[in-house]
C-alpha cells in the first residue's frame, strides 16, 4: 500500500474514485455526529491498517520476498477477530485491540497504537464503517507495490479540507519518485529523513531497492532493510504513527522490532546516527516549537530562528563523508541574508553543492509555495584547500510552467527531462549537457555573488504575454495563491507578536500548533 501520506495519487481508476466518494460521504455524515474529519480519519487509519494487514498476510509467499514472514498482526487482535462480532461486542473487542496492541512498548506495532482511541461511539455506525465500508473491499494488489490509491485518495481529499491542516503533510509523489531517481540508493547505504512526515521518501527510497537490486537483498543487506538502513524522525506523534504504518505495511521493519520511526524535534540536539543519504522535505516555519534559535547547536555554523535554515546545518551535520542529501527549500533559503549567506558559503566550500531544481507553483497543497529542491554532497575541501563545489548546475522547470492540483497535476514524465539532465555527464559532473532550461554558474561566480545569492534563474519567461493569455481560473488561482501566502505571512508575524507581548506560546495554544507548520510540505 502506497499510504503514505505525504504523497498525492498519480491516478485513482474510476472504481477507487467511488469507493473514496463513499467513504469521504461517511466522513460528511460522522461530522454531523459529533466526529470530526481528523477524528474520522485517524480511525480510517486504524481500521484500513488492520484490513490491510489482513490482506497482505494472505498474498502468496512469491509476493512477499524480502519481507517478514510473520502477520503484522496477532491473531485475535486482527481484522478476523473484528469480523466475527457485532453490535457492543464489536465495539468492546475495537477498543480492546487498540488497548492491547498499545501495550507493546518499544515496538513498531506498540508505536502506531500507542494512545490510541475509539472515537466512534455509536455501535451501529463502526459497524456499518468496518463492514459495509472496508471490508468487503480489496485495499492492496497483488505484487511488490502495495497500492492504497483508494486510502491515499481519501487522504488528498482530507488535505483539500483546508480547514484540516492535512495537506501540509504532502509532497507530491512524482517530485519524490523523481528525487529517488536522482540520488539513486544502493544497498548496504543508510538512509534517513528528519522530517519525515508519513515516510513518502523513505518508501520510495525502499521501493528503489527493491525495484533495482533485488537479487542482491538477502542475508546481511536483507536484514539490514528492517533494523535500521532506513529510518525517519518526526516531530508529531500522529504523523509519525502514520509513516510506521506506512513502512510496515511497505515491508520496512516488523511489528515486534524497535521502531524505525524516532519522535522528536530532529534540530533540538546534534546527530548522534551518521547517515549515507538524506532526503527531505523539511517543514517551513520559524525556529523551534517555542519560536526561538536552537542555541544549544554548537554544530551549528551560526544560530538562527529560522528553521529552513536550520534544517540545512542539521542535514549538514546528518551526513557522513561523502554523503550525499536531496532537500526540498523554499527560495528564501537561496537569498536570505545574515545567517543565510554564511551557510551558503560554507555549503559551497565544504560540500560538492551540484543541482537545484526550481519548482513551479500549484504542485503543492499550500498554495503559492515557492520551492526548489537542492543536491549536495559532503566532500570537504578540495586539496590545497579548494572549494568542495566546483559547479552549480541549475535546471529552471519554474519558468512558463503552470500546474494546479486538480486541472494540470504534476506527473513524473514531467520531471523525465530533468531527471535526464541530472545524469548526463555520468560521473563527471563537468560532462552534462547544457539545455536553454539547464545550465552551470562556476563556484567563482557564485561566491562574488552579492550575500552569496543562489536564487538563480536560467530561463527568461517566453513574454509577459504568458500570463496575460493566461486562463481566467489559473489567474483567479494565483492570485489566491499569493493572498493565502501574504495571509500565512501576516498570521506568523501576529503570532510572534502576541509571544512577545506575554501571550501563549505555541505549545500553549493548541490552536497555533498546527499553523507553524501549515508550510510543511512532506
Amino acid at each position: 500500500m502506497s499510504i503514505s501520506t505525504s504523497a498525492v495519487p498519480r491516478s485513482i481508476p474510476e472504481s477507487t474514485s467511488t469507493l473514496v466518494n463513499r467513504l469521504w460521504s461517511y466522513c460528511e455524515l460522522l461530522r454531523h455526529s459529533g466526529v470530526s474529519t481528523l477524528d474520522y480519519v485517524e480511525q480510517l487509519t486504524y481500521l484500513l491498517f488492520l484490513k490491510m494487514a489482513d490482506e497482505k498476510a494472505k498474498l502468496p509467499a512469491r509476493y512477499r520476498k524480502n519481507e517478514p514472514k510473520e502477520p503484522l498482526v496477532p491473531a485475535g487482535l486482527d481484522w478476523a477477530s473484528l469480523m466475527t462480532r457485532s453490535a457492543e461486542s464489536l465495539l468492546d473487542h475495537y477498543e480492546f485491540i487498540l488497548e492491547e496492541l498499545g501495550q507493546r512498548k518499544g515496538t513498531m506495532l506498540g508505536e502506531v497504537f500507542t494512545n490510541a482511541s475509539n472515537k466512534i461511539q455509536e455501535p451501529a455506525v463502526l459497524e456499518r464503517l468496518i463492514k459495509d465500508l472496508i471490508d468487503p473491499h480489496r485495499w492492496t494488489t497483488a505484487d511488490q507495490d502495495l497500492k492504497g490509491d483508494a486510502y491515499e485518495g481519501l487522504l488528498q481529499r482530507g488535505a483539500e479540507d483546508r480547514k484540516t491542516g492535512a495537506g501540509q503533510y504532502f509532497t507530491p509523489r512524482p517530485l519524490i519518485d523523481a528525487m529517488v531517481d536522482c540520488v539513486q540508493p544502493k544497498p548496504g547505504q543508510t538512509i534517513t529523513d528528519p522530517a519525515c512526515g508519513t515516510g513518502g521518501f523513505l518508501i520510495a527510497a525502499h521501493a528503489h531497492l527493491l525495484r533495482n537490486y533485488e537479487d542482491e537483498l538477502y542475508g546481511d543487506q536483507a536484514r539490514a532493510l528492517q533494523t535500521g538502513a532506513i529510518t525517519g524522525y518526526e516531530l508529531v506523534r500522529e504523523t509519525g504513527r502514520l509513516a510506521l504504518m506506512n513502512m510496515l505495511l511497505h515491508g520496512i521493519g516488523t511489528s515486534e522490532a524497535r521502531p524505525l520511526i524516532t519522535l522528536q524535534d530532529s534540530l533540538a540536539k546534534a546527530p548522534q546516527k551518521w547517515y549515507d543519504i538524506v532526503l527531505a522535505n523539511p517543514p517551513f516555519g520559524v525556529g523551534s516549537v517555542t519560536g526561538e534559535a536552537y542555541t544549544a547547536r554548537t554544530d551549528f555554523w551560526v544560530q538562527t530562528t529560522n528553521k529552513q535554515l536550520n534544517f540545512v546545518q542539521h542535514i549538514y551535520n546528518l551526513l557522513k563523508t561523502n554523503g550525499r542529501a536531496a532537500l526540498v527549500l523554499p527560495d528564501n533559503v537561496l537569498f536570505e541574508g545574515g545567517a543565510g549567506a554564511e551557510i551558503r558559503r560554507n555549503l559551497l566550500n565544504l560540500c560538492d553543492v551540484h543541482t537545484l531544481l526550481r519548482l513551479p507553483t500549484g504542485i503543492f497543497y499550500a498554495n503559492g509555495v515557492k520551492a526548489n529542491v537542492l543536491f549536495f554532497d559532503k566532500t570537504g575541501q578540495r586539496s590545497g584547500g579548494r572549494p568542495g563545489t566546483r559547479n552549480l548546475w541549475v535546471y529552471d522547470f519554474r519558468t512558463d510552467q503552470r500546474f494546479t492540483l486538480k486541472q494540470r497535476p504534476l506527473h513524473r514524465e514531467h520531471l523525465d527531462d530533468f531527471v535526464t539532465a541530472f545524469h548526463s555527464g555520468g560521473r563527471n559532473r563537468d560532462d552534462r549537457k547544457a539545455t536553454d532550461r539547464f545550465r552551470s554558474y562556476s563556484y567563482d561566480e557564485l561566491i562574488t555573488r552579492d550575500k552569496v545569492n543562489l536564487d538563480l534563474t536560467v530561463l527568461q519567461s517566453a513574454s509577459s504575454a504568458a500570463t496575460a493569455f493566461a486562463s481566467p481560473d489559473v489567474i483567479a488561482q494565483e492570485i489566491v495563491d499569493e493572498l493565502e501566502t501574504a495571509l500565512a505571512e501576516f498570521t506568523a508575524v501576529a503570532r510572534a507578536l502576541k509571544q512577545g507581548m506575554g501571550g501563549p506560546t505555541v505549545m500553549e495554544d493548541a490552536s497555533t500548533t498546527e499553523v507553524e507548520d501549515t508550510d510543511r510540505e512532506r
